[in-house]
């Protein structure tokens, strides 16, 4: 008796792709609105300290993320526009949109590292309680929200990274189409026999308005 080889069914075949698919759509979501929603709020929070020399004594000092750089939260909020616009297009644009994502939060990571210091920003505020343009902030420690923000861009990056590696298998917002890009067939009408109306709008459409109801009924 010869020995039977298993052939596999095509829709096991196809179920690892599309599991895959669903995978790193859910990734790539969590991904891009959590970063977002870390780094806009790492943005608002303590960054750096400090004292300036004022006539009194020491002025304590304190800078938030917005006051030493607008550029994370700015782009963070590139991003989770972009984030939803991965879904909205197709083709090329849907790889143009995952590039400005993975690039939105290559910014966010670059500019809250260089911003992390502060030192600029309790610089102005420490020459605003003085009245002395030269003078500086001294005594300056920092926190460690600048490299939260940066998580929270690291984390868009990586939704960027895996819209361009998985985008294209990803359905796009549309209820109109099927998964192969073709229109859905519309349902006919059923025709009243009562109403003369629908008998000719029927007969325009090239249907036999006394044969039997296409719906079955």
């Amino acid at each position: 008796m010869g020995s039977v080889t298993a052939v596999p069914h095509p829709r096991s075949e196809a179920a690892g792709p599309v599991r895959s698919g669903r995978r790193s759509l859910a990734v790539t979501l969590l991904s891009g609105a959590l970063g977002a929603a870390v780094a806009l709020l790492a943005t608002r929070q303590s960054w750096a300290r400090g004292h300036a020399t004022v006539a009194g004594g020491d002025f304590p000092l304190t800078v938030k993320g917005s006051d030493v750089t607008g550029v994370p939260a700015a782009l963070a909020i590139v991003g989770l526009a972009a984030l939803v616009a991965v879904f909205a297009v197709r083709r090329s644009g849907r790889l143009l949109v995952s590039a400005l994502l993975a690039l939105s939060g290559a910014g966010i990571v670059v500019a809250a590292v260089l911003g992390a210091d502060g030192g600029s920003a309790l610089d102005d505020r420490a020459a605003a309680a003085s009245g002395n343009t030269a003078a500086t902030a001294s005594g300056l420690s920092h926190t460690l929200w600048p490299y939260v923000a940066a998580a929270g861009g690291a984390l868009i990056l990586l939704a960027g990274l895996l819209a361009l590696r998985h985008g294209r298998s990803w359905p796009a917002m549309s209820g109109r189409y099927e998964r192969d890009g073709r229109p859905r067939p519309r349902k006919p009408k059923p025709v009243d026999p009562d109403r003369p109306e629908d008998l000719w709008k029927a007969l325009d459409r090239g249907e036999d308005p006394t044969g039997p109801d296409p719906a079955g009924t």
